[in-house]
């Protein structure tokens, strides 16, 4: 498949940045570039790109104009000591019709997860997370999502697709592939009480901002067990992103949202992740771009320090536990790494829902999880999925 017919090059002048004794990411990266044009996709691991395109950017105009301010800020970091090949893609030009770039990005990105390339996709609206959720249908491949996001993006069900409703489009599809969704760092204020009950009749997790950012560390296993993390900049407080019509004196740090950012990219099961909402219409002083920038650079830094520690069968790279409760005698399975001292909880299922889903019901956790089955407590994550599979 040609996906270059849908890329339009990096800009001459965003290159043209001086060589140094120690290279910049403009000196370093594989560029999409009119001179040398698209770049062959066996050479990197890692493609960006952005997508210029905000019609459905919801009370939100000018997200289109995104990619290229990120990446002047992207293009003057320092790389880290990494061995992952990065490309630029350029960026996917706005369709004749919002379907038409919904196509494009959903065409993109499932070539590129189904090359084992990881796409992070910078600028456009919320609503893009509906075409790249298309993209592992056409793959057929059961997604588990995580957004960051002050909201729920549910809208009403008779509502266009557009970047507040873009979840119930997404919820409704049929045959559906979404396994679970998570939304980190929801305020209240902004969530109806029917929307936190439709989430909890489907069985999805959410997490209050102030319940994540009590213990950032909490977030990790969540972060670990996404297929695709899809990141809106106003989840992040005014003072550090005021890039967005709608900023909030309330979010994640922009620290937060760099380790958010890096605990996602060390999962190995991660093979996706969008970057939306950034409006430089009004950024102050460019500082909301200088942190995507940010967040692009420890979301490599995670992906190159993958431990390849995902729980697979029989492997002896895993002490397993088994703690019965007075619930199920048969006992939940736990899974740490002799690596990374990781760990993951196992659901016991059928095998018929072990083909259907895998990589689904083996469930990153912590040992706080242990812990509460060694006092014959059912952690809430195993019973959430447990209940799915049963």
């Amino acid at each position: 498949m040609d996906i270059s017919i849908y890329f339009e090059p990096v800009a001459d002048e965003l290159l043209a940045i001086d060589e140094t004794t120690h290279p910049r990411f403009a000196n370093t990266l594989i560029t999409h570039n009119r001179r040398e044009g698209f770049p062959d996709t066996s050479l990197f691991d890692i493609a960006v790109f952005g997508v210029a395109e905000d019609r459905a950017a919801l009370d939100n105009a000018g997200t289109a104009r995104a990619c290229d301010e990120i990446r002047k800020q992207w293009y003057t970091l320092f790389p880290g000591s990494w061995d992952v090949r990065i490309a630029d893609l350029g960026n996917i030009r706005a369709g004749h019709t919002l379907s038409d770039t919904y196509y494009a990005l959903s065409s993109s990105v499932s070539f590129l997860i189904g090359n084992r390339i990881l796409p992070i996709i910078i600028g456009g609206g919320h609503d893009l997370t509906f075409a790249i959720y298309k993209a592992y249908e056409h793959l057929e491949q059961i997604v588990n999502m995580v957004v960051v996001d002050p909201r729920f993006d549910l809208g009403e069900s008779q509502d266009e697709l557009n970047s507040n409703t873009y979840l119930s489009r997404i919820i409704m599809q049929k045959p559906n592939f979404l396994f679970n969704f998570t939304n980190l760092g929801y305020q209240t204020y902004y969530v109806d009480q029917p929307a936190l009950d439709l989430m909890k009749k489907l069985f999805f997790d959410v997490y209050r901002l102030g319940t994540i950012t009590a213990d950032l560390k909490s977030a990790e296993p969540l972060v670990r067990n996404a297929d695709f993390l899809s990141f809106d900049v106003s989840a992040i407080r005014a003072a550090d992103a005021p890039g967005h019509a709608q900023a909030s004196p309330n979010g994640f740090t922009g620290e937060q949202a760099c380790q958010l950012m890096r605990y996602a990219a060390l999962s190995d099961k991660l093979s996706c992740i969008g970057l939306f909402e950034y409006n430089p219409v009004f950024d102050n002083r460019g500082l909301t771009a200088q942190l995507m920038a940010q967040m692009i650079w420890y979301a490599i830094e995670g992906y190159n320090n993958r431990k390849s520690d995902f729980p697979t069968a029989n492997s002896d790279a895993f002490v397993k536990y088994i703690v019965p409760t007075a619930d199920f005698s048969d006992g939940i399975v736990f899974l740490k790494s002799r690596k990374t001292d990781r760990w993951w909880m196992e659901v016991l299922c059928g095998n018929e829902n072990r083909k259907k889903y895998a990589g689904h019901y083996i469930i990153p956790c912590t040992y706080e999880d242990y812990k509460t089955a060694c006092n014959n407590e059912i952690p809430d994550r195993w019973w959430q999925v447990y209940q799915k599979l049963m």
